[in-house]
């Protein structure tokens, strides 16, 4: 299917039906959980965090797939990319926290295409490569002060 070459009015009905389901009690708090709290600094992190007795599998799980259905919507030209990010770059943070063990995740937790889909907004969408980077040197300088630490 085609990118969408800009913006319509159905881009931005799904945008604000996005932004109700991230308000949505559960998905909140399983954002807040992620976002506040799973800071992974080795592969054994982010493994731990896929095992179901982990106390933050289950929002990792709600929003792993949750960020990955939303940039879908971009990959396959449903929704308007460049839009889309303007709204949604909080999945680029997750991304961002997997991404050093991308390939370890893919190969030792089964699942070749996990993350497929924020990878591709990270690399093929201009705002997502952007937010992106900036999640990506957050994470590094996460990575380096718990080096130091050690």
């Amino acid at each position: 299917m085609p990118l969408k070459d800009y913006p319509d009015h159905y881009d931005a009905e799904l945008a604000l039906k996005l932004y109700d389901l991230r308000r949505e009690s559960v998905m909140r708090a399983s954002r807040a959980a992620i976002n506040a709290t799973f800071l992974p600094t080795s592969w054994d992190d982010v493994l731990a965090v896929t095992k179901p007795d982990h106390p933050l599998n289950a929002p990792f799980r709600q929003c792993a797939t949750y960020w990955e259905m939303v940039y879908s919507m971009a990959r396959h030209g449903v929704m308007h990319a460049e839009f889309m990010m303007e709204s949604s770059g909080e999945g680029l943070l997750l991304f961002s926290r997997v991404e050093p063990w991308l390939e370890q995740y893919r190969a030792q937790v089964g699942n070749p295409l996990a993350f497929r889909n924020a990878e591709w907004v990270s690399q093929e969408s201009e705002l997502g490569r952007t937010i992106a980077e900036r999640f990506r040197k957050r994470m590094q300088a996460h990575l380096s002060a718990t080096a130091s630490k050690v």
